[in-house]
């Protein structure tokens, strides 16, 4: 098994409310989106009343090449992994002493919103004092599914090595992706619903010991699921400007048709039903996928508060966001013996499940 014992997460400089979002992009598209009022009742709807992003509003207002939102990234990227990673080592809240970046073993980067070689992991060694030996993980391309992933991989490291300590960093910065000449409805979602953000954790393997304050989840076991010939249901064309966002409205039946019976699968491995689950912790895609993992796996609309918050104050910020949801429930919700179930879905199309007990 493999142990959780510190998170924290990190918030962009620039707030920006859901309204002003709705007339920036209007202010964008006005001339170029035939029946446009219409389309802009998603940012209405969705559920979201802020989101914080790592450039102001009127960056968007004027054109930016993919050179020029690339270099932006790896920048911004590098920057904020190292301070969530300084305030994961550094918690008071979890940790009885801050530990230091050279007893780290393996760190996993996860991130889908830009591109760099070496990869991002790499160019933070060299703003913090991490071995030379550390081991590099480095996952693209799972989108909303690579929190989750990161998650898993870690715990699968630690089961291997039950030694070592594990950073997950998990960083996107979406807002570098948006694209004020692609007039598809994917595009106007995305504008609706993506925000920037960081988070980190770290997980133990079973033999280290680190003095914490609270009670904090272990890793019990993960499951991951594909669905052959979905390549279209989310994630990136990539265009001589940049990366577009590609969505289908399918997503929530998807939830219905295809994971709710993998997800009752994987509990029924432990010997569990999703009724015996004291927390539901879901990457909140949207409004209608927390609807759809209610319907789907009976759950009561409480099991999603801490969901619909994070997406209420956050929006979607990809991979970070089911952190962001954990870490709540690591602050505040879990007690000793509860049972979690931390899910998210991403491009592939792929979903990823980790099944968690708090212990002292």
């Amino acid at each position: 098994m493999a142990k959780i014992i510190s998170i924290s997460t990190y918030k962009p400089p620039y707030t920006l409310q859901q309204t002003n979002a709705e007339e920036l992009t209007k202010e964008l598209f006005h001339a170029k989106i035939p029946k446009l009022e219409r389309y802009l009742k998603v940012f209405e709807n969705g559920g979201i009343a802020t989101r914080h992003f790592c450039v102001p509003p009127e960056w968007h207002r004027t054109d930016h090449s993919f050179e020029e939102r690339n270099d932006l990234y790896i920048e911004l990227a590098t920057q904020y992994s190292v301070n969530v990673i300084q305030a994961c080592l550094q918690n008071e809240t979890f940790l009885q002493s801050p530990i230091s970046p050279k007893d780290i073993d393996a760190i996993i980067f996860v991130s889908s919103t830009g591109i760099s070689t070496p990869s991002i992991d790499a160019r933070v060694m060299n703003q913090l004092p991490f071995s030379d030996r550390l081991k590099r993980i480095p996952l693209w391309g799972l989108g909303c599914a690579g929190g989750a992933a990161g998650v898993s991989r870690a715990y699968d490291f630690c089961r291997a090595h039950p030694k070592t300590k594990v950073l997950v960093v998990c960083v996107e910065l979406c807002s570098l992706t948006f694209q004020p000449n692609d007039f598809s409805k994917s595009n106007l979602i995305g504008a609706s619903l993506f925000a920037d953000g960081a988070a980190c954790i770290l997980v133990c393997g079973d033999e280290v010991n680190i003095a914490v304050k609270k009670s904090t989840p272990t890793i019990i076991g993960t499951g991951s699921k594909w669905m052959p010939d979905s390549e279209n249901v989310m994630g990136w064309n990539i265009k001589n400007n940049g990366l577009h966002v590609v969505f289908q409205k399918s997503i929530p039946a998807i939830i219905t048709n295809w994971l709710g019976p993998f997800i009752e699968q994987f509990l029924l491995e432990h010997e569990l039903y999703s009724e015996q689950l004291d927390h539901f912790i879901a990457h909140p895609g949207g409004k209608k996928v927390l609807t759809a993992y209610e319907e789907t796996l009976y759950l009561a609309p409480q099991k999603t508060d801490i969901s619909r918050e994070i997406l209420k104050y956050h929006g979607n910020m990809s991979s970070p966001t089911v952190l962001y949801v954990l870490e709540q429930f690591m602050l505040n919700e879990g007690q000793v013996e509860d049972t979690g179930l931390l899910v998210a879905l991403g491009p592939g199309f792929c979903a990823e499940a980790v099944l968690l007990k708090w212990r002292e």
